[in-house]
């Protein structure tokens, strides 16, 4: 009984490494960049106001007058509106406040100067701090020579772990992961998809062309949602014509696809004429650019909406079950009552429709649909997927672990920017990377001890 259970033990260690080692790396990988990361850090908006108003607060005379100074932009604009009712609230009072370039701070300052006023304080950013002319305001005054400038003391912490850094790296990978659902359940088929990149640039350039025939930058809410519905639906209808050529004729994925990646890529062209369309509305920018959740992009909840629900369909159904069926042996599929043309059929249009998706995020980050988006995605896409422990062989693979695997290439990629290493390098990492995975992936399927605890899963 305790062999038994021992060996019981055993078999589910093996089984949890082999189905989540991938987390494991992107946690390592993190930890990794945020110690190459750590430097100093300035606070900025709404938090360096909290925190200069408590120094000042904590050590300045009752009473004083202060005078606020800030560059122009969203960050500067809340902190001035946020420093001047924390200092009203504290007691002080404030002088003015001015947001500009050091000539208009200048200008603001002789105006109180002249006018026989007194600046005790000046509360800027880091950034206006180290303007000269803060440093000599005897020279702007004599009044004022007796002014201290004070800004948000600054801390120590590891650029990649900022807030505003880990959403941006989310972001940057929203339509790469999106599409990244549709191609897991290609390629657990056995399949493959390179019409993916392609799909990404038709998808937008319908997108945009549909809001321009909509009213262009006077299109309706409901004009532009049928624009992206339209874009979608010729994404799928795509993928469905990519799927009946491999079922109905036998031809490979890889030679269905790559055709159609010249077709898409060729019809993109021409309805945008070559140009890139740009008569498209602000308010389109809702879905790539907008965060209306506590700061969180739009598209990054959308994106872990997709995944949620791709998590159900794949292991809660029977027809996910069937995509697994399937890619595990299609003979043995089709002797058990499956349906297989028409689950390969479903599959390449998912993929279609995940691109055609992605295409409406990305023409509405970029508020325009051109042509030559979406180069190199496929490559992306299917790193993404073999790195999140899909099997190319298929049968095998989890929509859960592409996810990881595209975070793990965003990481990749943001933490190198942050390191400053050359783009030219990055494509070389990222190569290694893919090779990798896909070694793994054989080692595994070949002679690693838990081979015989591998079971399907998401």
């Amino acid at each position: 009984m305790g062999m038994a259970a021992q060996l019981g033990s055993g078999s589910t260690v093996w089984r949890c490494i082999a189905d989540y080692w991938m987390l494991g790396v992107l946690a390592l990988l993190g930890a990794v960049f945020s110690l190459l990361t750590i430097e100093e850090q300035q606070r900025v908006g709404r938090d360096a106001a909290e925190h200069l108003a408590r120094d000042l607060a904590a050590d300045a005379p009752p009473a004083a007058r202060v005078f606020i100074v800030a560059k122009t932009g969203e960050e500067d604009a809340r902190f001035v509106e946020s420093i001047a009712k924390r200092l009203t609230a504290g007691g002080f009072e404030v002088a003015g406040e001015v947001q500009g370039d050091p000539r208009d701070a200048v200008k603001a300052l002789r105006e109180i100067a002249g006018a026989g006023g007194r600046v005790d304080l000046i509360a800027t950013t880091k950034a206006c701090a180290d303007w000269p002319v803060l440093g000599n305001l005897g020279e702007i005054a004599p009044a004022l020579a007796k002014a201290r400038v004070r800004c948000p003391a600054s801390y120590t912490w590891p650029t990649f772990l900022k807030s505003d850094n880990l959403l941006n790296v989310a972001s940057q990978i929203v339509v790469i992961a999106v599409i990244a659902i549709g191609m897991t359940m290609v390629i657990i088929t056995g399949g493959i998809d390179l019409s993916v990149g392609s799909l990404v640039a038709l998808s937008a350039v319908v997108t945009a062309w549909l809001i321009r025939r909509a009213g262009g930058e006077n299109a309706s809410t409901a004009g532009m949602m049928l624009a992206c519905l339209g874009a979608i639906a010729a994404c799928g209808a795509v993928g469905a014509f990519s799927g009946a050529v491999i079922t109905l004729f036998r031809i490979p994925p890889f030679i269905a696809t790559l055709a159609m990646m010249q077709v898409a890529s060729g019809l993109a062209f021409l309805l945008a004429e070559g140009q890139s369309i740009y008569q498209i509305p602000d308010a389109f920018t809702w879905l790539g650019r907008g965060a209306d959740l506590g700061g969180v992009p739009n598209a990054v909840l959308l994106m872990a909406a997709l995944y949620a629900a791709a998590w159900v369909f794949m292991s809660r159904t029977v027809l996910g079950r069937h995509i697994y069926a399937v890619g595990s042996s299609e003979e043995t599929a089709r002797l058990s009552g499956i349906r297989v043309r028409g689950v390969l059929l479903l599959v390449y249009v998912v993929s279609g429709l995940a691109a055609g998706l992605g295409g409406v995020v990305t023409a509405s980050q970029l508020k325009s649909g051109a042509p030559t988006y979406g180069q190199m995605y496929e490559l992306y896409v299917i790193a993404a997927v073999v790195v999140g422990g899909t099997s190319l062989a298929g049968g095998e693979g989890r929509v859960l672990g592409t996810l990881t695997g595209a975070l793990i290439i965003a990481v990749i990629w943001n933490g190198m920017n942050l390191t400053k290493v050359e783009s030219y390098t990055q494509k070389v990492v990222l190569g290694l990377v893919i090779l990798a995975a896909v070694l793994l992936d054989m080692l595994k399927t070949r002679s690693w001890p838990w081979r015989s605890f591998r079971r399907p899963g998401v």
